[in-house]
């Protein structure tokens, strides 16, 4: 225990040689070495000893005394707090993790090596000095999850922890803020920032009504709501970086202006397009452009909303707006599905994060495009109004003093991450040997084959006993592959979401014998999927992909569900020539080739797997780009209304 054993300095040398110098190296594995001579001597403490070490730790951080001299004493204390009140001590390779955490690094650990564990030195070191340290992950299960499962820790040497649910209110919200350590999401926390920067302004200008209502927008400021609930910004940790810093990071947090008059005939407008939306036909009545994802109404188009009756109502609309609330209206026709991209739930649209698989509470989509699903459905239109507030996650985040990030797949971003924030990027070798294999890919003509060939696998790993977890892209193939299981009286259990209640229950079993689980992208992060001792045997987890992602992250993130701390476990990924990836990588003319190449056809086309990666890279691309132009905009934007002397996160008109 004094120091770090051979093995593992030789994974960890090799490791970090890719992002340090020779001297960073040298002072790593001298910490490393400090924190396991500190060992035997806190081994010894009693609880109440151990409470005592970290409020001393506390008040030298307090005084001044730099927290990287504090570091081995914090890490090697919270290493024995978490044996004793979870069983769980640190691997070596935990805490070479946190302590690049220390250093601003994004650190990539494989899936199932710890990552809410390793949490927990850095973030009771950054807490210390009594600035608050927030740890932000993807959805409040998570939040909830973690902040519960490692309270025992940090309250063993004399941390409190506070969470954040979007439920909360107000006063709540400030409790959990006021705590040493808060876990809650990335959106929870900028939106709590937006409405802290408008009750600034409220009290700056005085009692105003205008922004009184904004502020009491879905949210009740009573009691407690008279100052803002966050701290400064010192340090954040992000878990699942490359999710919250990269694919949310184009996602702007709003907070809506009040409503104006003119709300019965814009919503009557999105109704009538809705209405007659599907009378149009592509290349007669408009044109799409399938890179833009755009609608542009034809001559004839535009003749025919000009002839198409209306109400009384809209005689008040210009056509140039008709023709835009229509080119819209075909848009959502075309592109947002229900149990793809968006769930009914209390006659209310809510949006389903395509990365997470998960409901994604209070977000809207801009430019009338979430009203436009509303009236498409049936629903009752809600005001597209202005905006009091907003801030991209990507700014939020570049706020902080200090931002670290863990995730198991960031690789490939890693470049990017450094770039736009400034983290180094420190893979994490595995604490055991990984024993995941990778059957060789099949690729079929169309879905109808693919399926059965998905559901002729599964039936014949049942028959083993073997677990299968299958991952699908959206809830609706969710739906179509728990169908066809039935039909083969196959039992099985379905994660998407409409099943969050029971999501930790499904999970909790599904690496147990014979556990048949059908999953949307829910099981591909934060899901620790633990292996009954028979299973091990069998071979553990098996993976089914169904379909590539837009991002070969996200299929990484599925896969890891297997094969976990040197479990066994396999994967096998099924495509077909009509998988979306195919349209949105090489647009409708190659894409309408292949599918016609695979239409009524057994054959199979497994050496055509390489095509989907050439398109999953294509699409990468083309989001890295969007990125890039919207962090230009932001600095610009930014800029400009600095230069105005305004608040560059509030709209100045309100």
């Amino acid at each position: 225990m004094q120091g770090v054993s051979k093995g593992t300095w030789g994974k960890i040398r090799g490791t970090i040689d890719v992002v340090s110098t020779k001297g960073k190296l040298s002072r790593w594995y001298q910490t490393l070495t400090v924190i396991n001579g500190l060992e035997p001597k806190f081994l010894k403490f009693t609880d109440e000893q151990i409470r005592k070490e970290g409020l001393s730790l506390r008040h030298r951080a307090r005084s001044g005394e730099p927290l990287a001299r504090i570091l081995p004493e914090a890490f090697a204390l919270v290493r024995e707090a978490a044996r004793r009140t979870k069983g769980m001590r640190h691997y070596d390779v935990q805490l070479l993790g946190g302590i690049a955490i220390f250093h601003r690094s994004i650190v990539e650990m494989q899936t199932g090596e710890g990552k809410t564990l390793t949490a927990t030195a850095p973030m009771f070191l950054y807490a210390l000095a009594g600035r608050g340290a927030i740890l932000a992950t993807v959805n409040d299960y998570l939040a909830k999850r973690d902040a519960d499962l490692m309270a025992p820790v940090y309250r063993a040497v004399g941390m409190d922890v506070g969470v954040i649910q979007s439920q909360m209110q107000t006063p709540e919200r400030a409790k959990a803020y006021a705590c040493d350590i808060t876990y809650g999401t990335a959106n929870e926390f900028g939106f709590d920032f937006l409405r802290d920067r408008l009750l600034l302004r409220k009290i700056k200008e005085g009692q105003n009504d205008l922004i009184g209502a904004m502020l009491n927008q879905g949210m009740n400021l009573s009691g407690g709501g008279d100052k803002p609930v966050q701290r400064d910004p010192f340090f954040a940790l992000v878990d699942e970086a490359d999710s919250i810093l990269i694919d949310e990071a184009r996602t702007p947090l709003i907070i809506s202006a009040v409503p104006g008059e003119a709300e019965k005939i814009e919503v009557a407008t999105y109704c009538w397009c809705a209405e007659h939306a599907l009378d149009f036909e592509q290349d007669d009545d408009y044109e799409w452009d399938e890179e833009k994802k755009s609608v542009e109404l034809t001559r004839k188009g535009r003749a025919k909303v000009r002839m198409i009756e209306k109400p009384p109502i809209l005689d008040s609309v210009g056509m140039f707006d008709l023709y835009t609330f229509t080119e819209r209206a075909i848009k959502v026709q075309r592109e947002f599905h229900l149990d793809r991209q968006y769930v009914v739930r209390d006659n209310e649209i809510v949006i389903v994060d395509e990365f997470t698989g998960r409901l994604s509470e209070g977000r809207k989509w801009r430019d009338g495009i979430h009203q436009a699903i509303e009236a498409k459905e049936g629903l009752e239109v809600t005001v597209a109004t202005g905006q009091a507030a907003r801030i991209t996650i990507q700014d939020f985040f570049l706020r902080f003093e200090n931002v670290a990030g863990m995730t198991g797949t960031a690789a490939a971003s890693r470049q990017e991450l450094k770039k736009i924030y400034q983290c180094n990027f420190v893979p994490i070798p595995t604490n055991k040997p990984p024993r995941r294999i990778q059957l060789p890919t099949q690729v079929y003509g169309n879905s109808d084959a693919k399926y059965r060939a998905i559901v002729n696998e599964i039936a014949d790993l049942n028959a083993t006993g073997r677990p299968v977890l299958i991952g699908t892209r959206s809830i609706d193939k969710s739906l179509i592959l728990a169908r066809l299981l039935d039909e083969k009286n196959i039992d099985y259990q379905i994660l998407n979401a409409y099943h969050v209640e029971e999501e930790a229950e499904i999970v909790a079993k599904a690496g147990q014998r014979g556990k048949v689980t059908v999953s949307t992208n829910m099981a591909g992060r934060g899901t620790d999927i633990r292996l009954s001792p028979e299973v091990e045997e069998l071979g553990g987890l098996h993976v089914i992909c169904t379909e590539m992602h837009e991002s070969a992250r996200i299929d990484r993130q599925l896969i890891g569900r297997c094969g976990r701390q040197g479990d066994p476990g396999s994967f096998r990924q099924y495509l077909s020539l009509d998988d979306e990836l195919l349209l949105t990588g090489f647009g409708p003319k190659k894409s309408e080739r292949l599918k016609k190449r695979g239409e009524e056809t057994v054959q199979r086309f497994d050496s055509l797997a390489s095509t989907f990666r050439r398109a999953q890279r294509k699409v990468e691309r083309k989001h890295f780009r969007q990125r890039k132009a919207l962090m230009y905009f932001e600095k610009q934007r930014k800029k400009l209304q600095r230069e105005m002397g305004q608040d560059p996160y509030l709209d100045s008109t309100n």
